[in-house]
């Protein structure tokens, strides 16, 4: 695991953040909002993650069983991460790796999950 400091930002700029993330172990899903929107996804702990800017900007959606807190642009409509719990139980950041300057995620080796499944 190699956890690494990344900036982030929506498209317009208006909300940016700050992350220690491992983006070597990414995952891509198929369930209905992860395969329209294109994700590839980086998980870490809340403690990693601090919104530096834009939190007026940002827009919940809710779906499924609500247990993701999906945080979009309200001026660009860009989901640059989402907050939500692992199975355990812990809080987690989902990050949306195409959101990080300097990454290329479609470089990256995701791990294909299953969403439609669940």
């Amino acid at each position: 695991m190699s956890v690494m400091h990344f900036d982030g930002a929506c498209q317009c700029g208006a909300v940016s953040y700050e992350v220690d993330v491992d983006i070597e172990s990414t995952i891509t899903c198929n369930c209905s909002r992860c395969q329209r929107m294109g994700f590839v996804l980086a998980f870490t702990s809340v403690d990693n993650f601090q919104l530096k800017s834009g939190e007026g900007h940002l827009t919940e959606y809710l779906f499924n069983n609500k247990a993701i807190r999906h945080l979009f642009c309200k001026t660009c409509g860009v989901e640059s991460f989402a907050y939500g719990k692992m199975p355990d139980g812990t809080q987690t950041v989902a990050i949306n790796v195409n959101c990080l300057s300097g990454v290329d995620s479609r470089a990256l080796n995701s791990q294909h999950v299953d969403g439609k499944s669940f």
